[in-house]
């Protein structure tokens, strides 16, 4: 392929190669022209022009037509134009060809592309020769076939597009042949006629003059018959026609007087026509609607319906809000009584009303603003209130015109449907901010809406219901309210049956919106209406004319209050139940009973109840598994025999009583099906035979005629499959009315009467309605979910049976009967699959699959291709179930076999998809052998030109099998690839859906190639260039799904080879289809910007601006026929993330809203610090945009008012109006801002600092410096009508005053940044405490009032009383208690209000505390310095004391409170078995009822109000005065920081079991606590318990020495644990628990320690662990608790626990006793030696009653000890220093057995021998302090076993001198002990030693020549040696002199080297005095050494 990118075509290259690689080659070339062509190209012009025209022969496929036509294009407009009227000639010529075989077509349709592009670029330019083109073009056409007509049609619009007015001339003939091109048979066709129309109606004003009923009547015969694409360029056609019609009148008016004026009343008439009579002519239409014929076909209204939308969105949102009044009562008046056989049939209205909502949610939900859309929804209560006074008049009419009036009374039904939809929807949107609309009491919305809850109709009380709930969504303070209402209205007015089933549709419908308010109702409303339902119930048989109504009234109720949970339901489940066993008879003979008895109204009435009561079981068996405990599921049971008995007799009872029973008995069905559906299958086991006897029958035996398919199979297929089934399957912003046009003529889709059940359940949308089908399908979708449980659960010869009766039931029936019988069946047994594969069930022997799979297979070759896709899938779910390889590969043979015989497409689509999904659940294809087969069958099929759907499904299932087989697909990568592109190049646009598989078919070998894709190989580089290649293709490719596939791809190459994506082009395409109207290409373009912006948002974002700048025309993304409009979103100004914004502002769809907040997030976080200003005036825009409404309305008093009237400019907003949503993501990405900047920079956050840096380079940004907007934006958000924009603001509130708390005011010093804003923030806070604020902004603005006192930005009391007095105002609401709790939410949310309260008090105080402490601590400091500050020290002292007592006014109700809530807070901590326990009417702040809910607010808020209860009794004194009940003195608790500090503290000091019950407190953390710091802690804590408890006892004992000071002392008691016995009680003892607690420390973290793991395989023998640096602190401080266990035993007490103490150390020094590097201890070790010496130092060691027992115990420890020392691996220093420690610190008698000491002795001999110089020099160390030891028994031995040794290794080393530090340092140890041994030797013995000692110092001394060559430590040791001699020598004096005088060398020696020595220091003294600053420093550091 580089040969391909050259200038000119490189003809040698091109001509060596095949067929295909030739068209491969030239679009390769092509698209690198299209790169260069702008450059300067003239000398090689003419040649390009040539090579270019010569291709034009050479059949190039539609995307190489399309390519060569622009760079012709191209060439020439850069270039010269002399040749271009000879190519414009040629092309006319080839047109002109009479060659009509397929094979010169492609050549033709070349040159008509060519010369569209050419006009379209050069357009007046070549003059006059476009009327000889157009003609020639259009002649053409009459032969053309559609291939044809597509591309002339495309080539006539960009002739227009380019010529513009110019082209007048021709625009008739043009018109002409696009009318019949817009009503042609291929959808193509009529999608290129709308697009050249519409570039015609640019210029041509007849079409929207003279010529405009013509026009619509077309554009409404173009409607028929299409598909979605048509639709949607129809309706653009349609929508700007009338658009243009409208706004263009004046202009044309004065040029031509026979112009007719048009109207909007013109402009809805013809519209309307088209929707209410479709695309006939009026004459006729109105003759078949006077016989009562006429039905418009679904796809004009539908399409009519999308006009309106453009319509609407062309003339923008300014013009709807001037016309909404005439636009809303046209668009109601299409489904009013002025049209009554538009909706002559339930179908009808139901497709007519679906139109009317979406037409008013696309304009008025999709255009309009907050403020626009509050006038809409006024206008349309407006439209409510005046079809309520029709229907009252007519209701209360009693004159003979009723009967007229009444079809009035129906037929408004569907206007207040509609209305009401629309009403219910705009409030959902509009969130709280509709909070005035609904205070206005001249709208009186609420009462519009609940005055018609009592209309005749059904339909409309249940819209009416649902609009209600949407109203609870929106604003939950009306939840309660309108409960109340309604509750109240329902009781009063029960003996109307429309008041009941209206107000309890309402009452079910607001419970239903309890769910999405998280604020709740009050609990005692569940039980309100429990009694009301069961009243109902209970009066249902008083009174016959409303017993129907009232059953199912309370039936309703009782199961919307069950879907609220468990919480709710477990204080009614008893009265459920009863309820619910009554409304069936007990026993057979009752039923049998019952059918002699009843009438068809009794029947009625009885299955409406039972199915009622069915639903409410469901409903809380799905909502309440948490109380499905055996006992409850035991009481569920008795009923259901007798249910299925009734449901068995059904049929009889229906032909008894006729046909008023058919739907009752229906719904009834339904409702048991889906109960036993969600019930365990063992609950219903004995009715089994009996129930699936019913469902094959509803399945086989179908009256119904309807073809379910589009609402059973969907669900049954998989996602990816129905990407095969076109758009109508797919998402599309037009689903919810494209949705009716998949379903036969029969059905128009849900709607809510269908079933009123569903008002209260939870939907995934939640604003649009609930959509339930009729009881005809849903009994089917019921029947088909129930057979899939029950079949998993039967038999395997009971399966056989249903199989086969399924079977024969489908032979039996014949054409569209078996079609609808086999589609029930299809879904019952993929259902059935379904279940035994997720239960890991087995199908059964080989009869039960062979029924199966030829079940499955006759639907595979079945028409209808959703059933086939279902099959498919259900294959597949087959080959899962039996999961066996010669099973799966005979059903792949199966249809091998097919495909190679059957010639006809349904075989063919059929059985190529089972191909590709055949081991889709079977984890992949493993069998090269079947992949061979596949991949080559389905080359063929691919290659099927003959059928487009053929090849679509066949590519399809390729890219299925390229997925399953993964690594394995390697070697047919290559091939597959080139297949792709020869068909991406070759098959034309119009065959869209092979193109989308395609597509699909090159993602999946982009996924297979994976990384591989970035290699650099020949083979690597071939391959990611074809794929670039399929990409490019695709790109270009005129349907907006392959587009969405081709961004796809790139995005998957930009995932696995980023360098290869040329990023430019992938934004500028990004950007270009933002906006499409395309949801799919819309999602695929922001979850690919999505990814890229992750790794390189930066360069994206530039990208996007720089494309903007580049482009001619403003890049301005503007969409007219779609519901985005983003006219006002300009890149140019506000970059891509503005864009993104702006999107995300007008986008509706929820998946795609989060992909853009993703991609904003994750762009702010690559950019925010970069570009700071730019991000924050962005969300600026946003948020100011609805700050003005705001601002007018909040009131604020003194310096507050200046915050609202500055800055409140009208500049222009680029954001005009953004919805709420929107503005909490603005006010979440400053908070992200905030965070970004503190991990980015302190200068952010230092004002000095970032100024400084600003002044440097003045292209630094920093956040300090936008601090005023930051507070003006969290201001604006803080006081918007929208609570969620209320807490992002407070939120921010919070952030702003934390982090920039502490910033100074470089200024004015002494003062911060944030204290000029004081005001905007009390603004801010004080709306929040309003009485009619929701509760959870006032806890969140009890946060920040904390925050902002805590922080200390404002000093002066004054100003800080108004943040203050908020508090203040709050606590007096939690003083007034629970009585004068707010009533409209739960109980919980009155918990979390005070707890936020408490909680902030908390706060203040304890900063207020912690400020004194510090005022207290610098007072001495400040008083020193008063003199010349006196003035500040009082402002620091004031304001730290003035806090305090501005919260000290408030204390006593504080602390009360605060006690109050630690109660409750200890109360719901005790585990459940405790539940019982707990006050039946809840605690101080929480009721029983709402306990769960409470809990976590507790949670997070016990933890601050325990610290400030804490400091608060600690400066009282633990005393509280209180007026009613006087002075208490509050028993202490056991703090352990506050014991033992004074005489007082120990009077209190508490009984040994409260110290027993605090350990198991601190036991019990340990162990469910992980965090280190926690565990230390409580070992602290631990610690100071014994220290209480060792002056404890000591205080005892003193007391009784005192008491019985006459008395012996053998008679004083024992006092400590274990008395005179020694015994220790486990469960009471405190000795116990802290050695438990120890061990389970310890054993945590040396798991060795525990003997009974000691041998366990989990813990292998010798293995040191190294601890972390946690652990071993946690073993250090467990180890000095176990050292002081014994202080606070007896005697006796010690004994008992001195084995286990020592074990403990002795073990951890063995299991952590590992050499380190640098020769240091590890902490466990140095810890375990500390621990060991302060036991052995015991007293109890020397105590007379246990000093023989301790002795004993301490010679076993010292053995043991002596026996680690034989283990290699232990570190010797260790050990040494541990038998030093028993040596040093027991009483002799414990160390100086001989056998024991000899032992020891030998352990330092064998130490002293160690190579290790640092092991030596520790032996001396330990030595010199042994040797030391005052007892000589001790010592002694020691001396006379290893002095000589040592003495012998001095001597040693005059022969081998040191060679490093280690060996020095070795020596000088040396020296030290023998100087030691000397001073501790006898008087007669000293003369000898030290006459050994001075000749082996003296050998240590160098003569001045050896002295200046010696080594480093040869010279320190002779200056030690040297110094020895000079302390020893006066010491020794006449032992000194005597050996000078017998050795006159060392006389010498010594006497030189003190000269040297003394020679030297002269030298240092004479430098010294030169400098005597160094001299000093010098001096310092010799003293500190």
């Amino acid at each position: 392929m580089e040969s391909a990118h050259s200038l000119l075509l490189n003809e040698e290259a091109y001509n060596q190669l095949g067929e295909f690689q030739k068209a491969e080659f030239i679009f390769e070339w092509l698209q690198f022209l299209e790169k260069l062509l702008p450059a300067e190209i003239r000398e090689n012009q003419k040649k390009l022009v040539e090579q270019l025209t010569s291709l034009l022969n050479n059949s190039p496929g539609p995307p190489t037509r399309r390519l060569l036509a622009k760079n012709l294009a191209v060439l020439y407009s850069t270039g010269d134009t002399f040749s271009v009227y000879q190519t414009i000639d040629k092309c006319n010529e080839l047109i002109r060809s009479k060659d009509d075989s397929p094979s010169y077509l492609p050549t033709k349709l070349a040159a008509v592309v060519c010369l569209g592009y050419l006009y379209k670029k050069l357009g007046r330019i070549l003059g006059n020769s476009f009327t000889d083109t157009v003609g020639n073009v259009l002649k053409a056409m009459k032969n053309a076939e559609s291939q044809g007509r597509y591309e002339i049609m495309l080539s006539l619009q960009n002739i227009l597009n380019g010529l513009g007015a110019a082209a007048i001339p021709c625009h008739r003939d043009i018109y002409k042949a696009a009318r019949s091109c817009l009503t042609d048979r291929s959808m193509a066709v009529r999608c290129a006629a709308a697009k050249c129309l519409l570039e015609l109606q640019n210029e041509a004003v007849f079409m929207w003059s003279t010529d405009l009923d013509s026009v619509v009547t077309l554009c409404f015969k173009s409607f028929e018959g299409s598909n979605y694409d048509v639709r949607l360029a129809v309706s653009k056609l349609l929508g700007t026609i009338l658009a243009k019609a409208l706004t263009s009148k004046q202009k044309t008016a004065s040029t031509k007087q026979n112009f007719r004026r048009i109207s909007l009343e013109d402009v809805m008439e013809l519209l309307g026509t088209g929707f209410l009579r479709g695309s006939c002519g009026f004459l006729r239409a109105s003759g078949d609607m006077l016989k009562g014929t006429s039905s418009v076909s679904r796809d004009v209204r539908v399409g009519v319906t999308q006009a309106y939308v453009v319509f609407v969105s062309t003339l923008g949102a300014q013009w709807l809000e001037r016309n909404f009044s005439a636009f809303l009562a046209h668009i109601l008046d299409l489904v009013s009584q002025s049209h009554p056989k538009a909706i002559q049939s339930p179908m009808d209205a139901i497709g007519c009303r679906r139109c009317v909502s979406f037409i008013l949610r696309a304009t008025v939900g999709g255009l309009l603003g907050e403020k626009a859309q509050i006038a809409a929804a006024k206008e349309i209560c407006q439209a409510i209130w005046k079809l309520k006074k029709v229907v009252d008049a007519a209701m209360s009419d009693g004159n003979l015109e009723t009967k007229i009036n009444t079809t009035d009374v129906t037929a408004s039904q569907h206007v207040l449907v509609c209305a009401l939809q629309e009403l219910g929807s705009l409030i959902h949107c509009l969130g709280t901010t509709a909070a005035p609309l609904l205070q206005d009491s001249s709208t009186g919305v609420l009462e519009a809406v609940i005055s018609v809850i009592l209309h005749p109709s059904i339909s409309v009380r249940l819209t009416a219901a649902w609009c209600l709930r949407c109203i609870a969504v929106a604003l939950p303070s009306y939840v309660s309210l309108l409960l109340d209402r309604c509750i109240e209205r329902l009781s009063a007015l029960k003996s109307c049956p429309e008041a009941v089933t209206g107000y309890s549709f309402a009452v079910a419908a607001l419970l239903g919106a309890v769910k999405h308010c998280p604020l709740g109702i009050p609990h005692g409303k569940g039980k309100v209406i429990m009694t009301v339902a069961e009243d109902l119930l209970c009066s249902a048989s008083q009174n016959s004319r409303i017993s129907l109504q009232r059953m199912q009234a309370g039936w309703l109720l009782i199961a919307a209050l069950v879907a609220l949970g468990p919480a709710v339901v477990q204080h009614h489940l008893p009265r459920m139940l009863l309820l619910w066993k009554c409304i069936f008879p007990s026993s057979p003979k009752d039923l049998e009973t019952e059918k002699t008895r009843g009438d068809a109204f009794t029947w009625q009435v009885t299955l409406e109840g039972r199915a009622g009561a069915l639903c409410a079981i469901k409903s809380f068996v799905s909502h309440c598994a948490g109380l499905l405990t055996d006992e409850v599921v035991q009481r569920l049971l008795p009923p259901l025999p007798s249910a299925v008995d009734l449901l068995t007799q059904l049929s009889s009872i229906y032909k008894s009583y006729g046909n008023s029973l058919k739907i009752p008995s229906t719904v009834y069905r339904q409702k048991l099906y889906e109960l036993l559906a969600v019930l365990p299958p063992k609950a219903y086991e004995g009715n089994f035979s009996a129930v699936l006897k019913e469902l094959m029958t509803d399945l086989t035996v179908t009256d119904s005629q309807t073809d379910a398919s589009a609402f059973l199979l969907p669900s049954l297929c998989h996602e990816n499959d129905l990407l095969l089934l076109g758009p109508l399957l797919q998402e599309t912003d037009h689903r919810f009315i494209e949705e009716q046009l998949l379903l036969g003529n029969s059905i128009a889709g849900g709607s809510l009467e269908y079933d009123p059940y569903s008002i209260y359940e939870k939907f995934a949308k939640g604003d649009s309605v609930p959509k339930p089908l009729p009881p005809a399908l849903s009994v089917i979708c019921a029947a088909t979910r129930l057979f899939g449980v029950m079949f998993s659960h039967i038999t395997e010869s009971h399966r056989l049976q249903v199989l086969e009766q399924l079977l024969n039931s489908i032979k039996q029936t014949k054409g569209s009967r078996q079609q609808i019988v086999q589609l029930h069946v299809v879904s019952a047994i993929s259902t059935s699959l379904k279940h035994l594969a997720n239960c890991k069930g087995s199908l059964g022997s080989e009869e039960v699959r062979r029924s199966a799979l030829m079940l499955i297979m006759g639907a595979l070759e079945s028409n209808n291709s959703l059933l086939r896709c279902a099959a498919a899938d259900c294959l597949a779910r087959l080959a899962q179930v039996v999961s066996d390889s010669a099973f799966t590969a005979g059903l792949a043979q199966v249809s091998f076999d097919k495909l190679k015989s059957a010639r006809d497409v349904v075989s063919r689509t059929g059985h190529s998809l089972a191909l590709g999904c055949l081991y889709r659940y079977l984890g992949g294809i493993g069998s090269i052998q079947h992949l061979n087969a596949c991949v080559g069958i389905l080359y063929t099929l691919s290659q099927d030109s003959t059928s487009p759907d053929v090849q679509a499904w066949a590519l399809h299932s390729l890219s299925l099998i390229v997925d399953l087989a993964g690594p394995l697909y390697h070697v047919h990568v290559e091939p597959t690839l080139s297949l792709v592109l020869m068909l991406l190049l070759s098959v034309p646009p119009a065959y869209a859906e092979v193109h989308q598989s395609l597509g699909r078919c090159l993602n999946t070998l982009i996924t297979t190639l994976g990384p591989e894709l970035q290699g650099s190989s020949t083979a690597v580089s071939a391959l990611r260039t074809s794929c670039l290649l399929g990409c490019a293709v695709m790109q270009d490719n005129p349907d907006c799904l392959v587009q969405a596939q081709a961004i796809s791809c790139l995005q998957q190459l930009h995932m696995f080879a980023p360098r290869h994506v040329n990023l430019s082009n992938l934004v500028s395409c990004l950007c270009m289809n933002l906006c499409s109207s395309y949801l799919l290409l819309r999602r695929a373009v922001v979850a690919c910007l999505r990814q890229i912006v992750q790794r390189e948002a930066a360069e994206v974002s530039e990208y996007a601006v720089a494309l903007v700048k580049e482009s001619k025309e403003d890049f301005t993304p503007v969409l007219s026929s779609q519901i985005l409009f983003l006219a006002d979103v300009n890149i140019r100004e506000i970059g891509l993330e503005g864009a993104l914004l702006g999107l995300l502002d007008k986008e509706l769809d929820p998946r795609l809203c989060q992909d853009i907040k993703e991609t904003l997030t994750h762009m702010l976080t690559s950019m925010a610090v970069e570009k700071l200003s730019f991000w924050l005036k962005l969300c600026k825009d946003v948020l100011a945009a609805s700050a003005d409404t705001t601002q007018e309305e909040e009131t604020v008093k003194g310096d507050d008012v200046s915050v609202l009237t500055s800055d409140s400019d009208d500049a222009f907003h680029p954001f005009r109006n953004p919805r709420w949503s929107t503005r909490v993501f603005a006010a979440e990405c400053v908070c992200k801002i905030i965070s970004q900047c503190e991990n980015a920079g302190s200068a952010h956050f230092d004002i000095t600092l970032a100024q400084e840096r600003k002044q440097r380079d003045s292209r630094d940004d920093f956040l300090v410096l936008h601090l005023a907007d930051l507070v003006r934006m969290a201001f604006m958000a803080a006081t918007d009508h929208s609570d969620q924009l209320r807490l992002s603001g407070l939120q921010m509130l919070q952030i702003i005053v934390r982090k920039f708390a502490a910033v100074p005011e470089p200024e004015f010093p002494g003062h911060v940044i944030l204290e000029q804003y004081q005001a905007n923030v009390g603004a801010a806070l004080r709306p929040a405490f309003a009485p009619e604020t929701p509760p959870d902004v006032t806890a969140k603005a009890c946060q920040v009032c904390s925050a902002w006192i805590a922080s200390g930005v404002v000093s002066d009391l004054n100003d800080l009383r108004r943040v203050h007095q908020l508090l203040v105002s709050s606590l007096l609401k939690v003083q007034a208690g629970k009585e004068a709790q707010n009533q409209q939410y739960n109980e919980s949310t009155s918990t979390m209000e005070v707890l936020a309260v408490l909680k902030a008090w908390a706060e203040v105080y304890i900063v207020a505390v912690e400020k004194q402490k510090n005022q207290s601590d610098t007072n001495k400091h400040c008083l020193k310095i008063a003199n010349s500050s006196e003035e500040s020290y009082r402002d620091v002292t004031f304001s730290a004391s003035g806090l305090l007592d501005l919260v000290q006014a408030d204390l006593g109700t504080l602390s009360k409170l605060w006690l109050a809530a630690l109660q409750d807070f200890a109360l719901l901590t005790l585990p459940p078995e405790y539940a019982s326990q707990l006050p039946a009417e809840g605690g101080t702040f929480y009721t029983a009822e709402t306990i769960e809910n409470a809990r976590p607010h507790y949670y997070n808020s016990w933890a601050l109000i325990l610290y400030a209860t804490a400091l608060w009794l600690t400066s009282t004194g633990f005393i509280v005065v209180d007026p009613d009940e006087g002075v208490t003195n509050l028993s202490r608790p056991v703090t352990p920081t506050t014991m033992c500090q004074d005489s007082s503290t120990r009077k209190c000091i508490p009984e040994d079991k409260d110290y027993f019950e605090l350990l198991n407190v601190l036991h019990r953390l340990i162990l469910t606590r992980e965090s280190p710091d926690i565990q230390l802690a409580a070992l602290e804590v631990v610690r100071l318990i014994l220290f209480a408890a060792q002056e404890h006892v000591k205080e005892k004992r003193r007391s009784a020495e005192v008491d019985d000071g006459a008395a012996e002392k053998e008679t004083l008691p024992e006092f400590g644990e274990g008395k005179d016995t020694g015994g220790l009680v486990p469960g009471k003892s405190l000795v116990f628990a802290t050695l438990e607690l120890c061990v389970c420390i310890l054993v945590r973290q040396l798991p060795q320690l525990n003997p009974k793991l000691t041998y366990s395989p989990a813990v292998p023998p010798g293995k040191h662990l190294l601890l972390s640096e946690d652990g071993s602190r946690l073993v250090a401080a467990a180890l000095v608790i176990l050292s002081d266990v014994p202080s606070i035993c007896s005697p006796e007490g010690s004994v008992s626990v001195l084995p286990t103490i020592l074990y403990l150390i002795i073990g951890v020094l063995k299991e952590t006793a590992v050499k380190l590097q640098d020769g240091q201890l590890p902490l466990t070790v140095a810890a375990s030696l500390q621990a060991l010496k302060g036991l052995l130092s015991s007293p109890m060691a020397r105590a007379e009653k246990s000093q023989n027992a301790w002795t004993d115990l301490l010679r076993s420890a010292l053995v043991t000890v002596l026996d680690y020392g034989l283990l290699q691996e232990l570190d010797e220093v260790s050990l040494l220093t541990a038998i030093t420690v028993f040596v040093m610190s027991t009483s002799p008698e414990v160390t100086t057995v001989e056998c024991l000491q000899k032992r020891c002795i030998e352990k330092f001999k064998t130490t002293l021998d160690s190579k290790d110089p640092l092991v030596q020099c520790k032996c001396y160390q330990l030595l010199h302090s042994i040797f030391q030891h005052p007892n000589k028994a001790v010592s002694y031995p020691y001396i006379h076993s290893l002095a000589p040794s040592i003495v012998g290794k001095l001597q040693e080393t005059e022969r081998a001198k040191p060679e490093n530090a280690a060996e020095l340092q070795v020596i000088q140890e040396g020296i030290k002990v023998v100087t030691a041994l000397t001073a501790a030797a006898e008087e007669q013995h000293r003369a000898h030693l030290v006459a050994c000692f001075l000749p082996i110092l003296i050998s240590f001394l160098l003569d001045e020549n050896a002295l200046v060559s010696a080594t480093i430590s040869a010279k320190n040791l002779h200056e030690f040696a040297l110094q020895t001699l000079m302390q020893i020598g006066p010491q020794y004096s006449s032992v000194f002199k005597k050996l000078m005088a017998s050795s006159p060398t060392m006389k010498a020696r010594l006497e030189s080297a003190v000269k040297g020595n003394q020679e030297s220091i002269k030298v240092k003294t004479t430098k010294h005095a030169k400098n005597p600053g160094k001299s000093s420093s010098i001096q310092l550091k010799t003293n500190f050494l």
